[in-house]
């Protein structure tokens, strides 16, 4: 049986770490794309929880998005109120909750990420968790750290990373693992 359609919508957001892609359902945001991932990635993605693509078009959840996105980078804006719409297993939904309550301008290692969520020793798993979050920047998962301090693992690349972070300006020294 297939379930309803859902409409989708997408636009392009320029950022100081480049062109970021957004796409939403009327429900929230569902996908943001670093300008490093290849559209193959955008593809895939879709195809494996929508069966299709979004369309460039605006909605109010996009342009709420657009906003708080443009906010966000101009050092106006600390979190996010758009709604997320988030696709996942029941462990990457828990991971990405309690990536959620990071506050602006910290960071949290992985293992410790992983004894939060109740699964201590798990900090591979909350590694990949991390990255397959699907709304990087309002989910944000650039604020988790290597047990040294050290930036590691991050979709959108280490430079985007400590740019996020410099831009948050968390209080860490920077290690590259």
């Amino acid at each position: 049986m297939i379930g309803p359609v859902i409409p989708l919508y997408s636009c392009h957001v320029d950022t100081p770490i480049g062109r970021v892609q957004v796409a939403g359902t009327p429900e929230g945001i569902c996908r943001i794309c670093f300008p490093t991932e290849s559209p193959e990635q955008w593809y895939r993605w879709f195809d494996r929880y929508f069966s299709k693509l979004p369309l460039d078009g605006a909605h109010p959840i996009i342009d709420q998005c657009v906003s708080e996105i443009t906010e966000y980078f101009g050092r106006k804006r600390q979190s996010f109120e758009v709604p997320v719409d988030l696709r996942g297993t029941d462990f990457q939904l828990r991971v990405w909750r309690e990536l959620m309550s990071i506050p602006f301008g910290a960071t949290i290692s992985y293992g410790e990420l992983a004894r939060r969520v109740g699964k201590p020793g798990g900090a591979r798993a909350i590694g990949n968790a991390a990255g397959s979050n699907p709304v990087p920047i309002i989910i944000p998962c650039h604020r988790v750290i290597g047990h040294d301090q050290g930036l590691v693992g991050f979709g959108g690349g280490l430079s985007v990373k400590e740019q996020l972070l410099e831009l948050e300006q968390a209080r860490i020294p920077f290690i590259r693992g």
